[in-house]
């Protein structure tokens, strides 16, 4: 358990910025097995217009 004042702050920081990391990751999973997807069935003209979003989603997480 925490004993000082900006140690609690820091565990409620730290919880929040937990909860947006899972979020981005999920997102980017997501992206990333719907480019595989349009890879797998060839739907060459999708993917490439998919792939500025899979990047956006993985600078975000990088």
């Amino acid at each position: 358990m925490a004993n000082t004042k900006s140690a609690i702050k820091r565990i409620r920081r730290i919880s929040k910025q937990t909860a947006v990391n899972k979020a981005r990751k999920s997102r980017f999973r997501n992206a990333l097995k719907k480019m595989n997807l349009l890879i797998e069935d060839k739907k060459k003209e999708e993917a490439i217009k998919f792939l500025p979003k899979l990047n956006s989603e993985l600078m975000k997480i990088a």
